[in-house]
């Protein structure tokens, strides 16, 4: 089965290069590439994807909100959030929207690799980064909680 993806980034250097190191996968093809929310919907209507690359700074609405709305309407779909926010505020908010997973932008394409496999079979995908950063957020946070009594 081929993977059909659609990446979504209001930067065209960032889209072009990611549709240029996925040509490299097999069972990859970018079905398409969007600049705003409008143009993701359009793509996924007419490609039927089922992975979409997400940024959270898009122009017309960002990440999270569109992850919001486009798997209200396509809940088979499967988002993985792409962006330079470490901050783990941003990786919740883009899982609390239904995303499967997260990214930082510094990562190497075999992750991203990873992340894409991982999500088609219904699995989350953080990067280790990630993972220790809501882990540590979380301890501190209960931690916090149980001191305050």
């Amino acid at each position: 089965m081929t993977i059909k993806i659609v990446l979504a980034d209001n930067h065209q250097i960032v889209r072009q290069g990611l549709a240029q190191l996925l040509v490299g996968e097999p069972d990859m093809r970018v079905v398409g590439e969007a600049g705003d929310y409008s143009t993701t919907i359009r793509l996924i209507q007419e490609f039927s994807p089922q992975v979409v690359i997400m940024d959270i700074s898009m122009p017309d609405l960002n990440g999270v909100e569109a992850t919001r709305r486009i798997l209200s309407q396509y809940p088979r779909l499967k988002v993985i959030g792409l962006s330079m926010h470490s901050d783990s505020l941003f990786v919740l908010n883009m899982l609390n929207a239904g995303a499967s997973g997260y990214l930082l932008k510094d990562c190497a394409l075999e992750e991203l690799v990873k992340a894409i496999r991982t999500v088609v079979n219904q699995k989350i995908y953080l990067s280790s980064t990630l993972s220790s950063l809501l882990v540590t957020d979380l301890a501190n946070k209960l931690s916090f909680d149980d001191s305050c009594g």
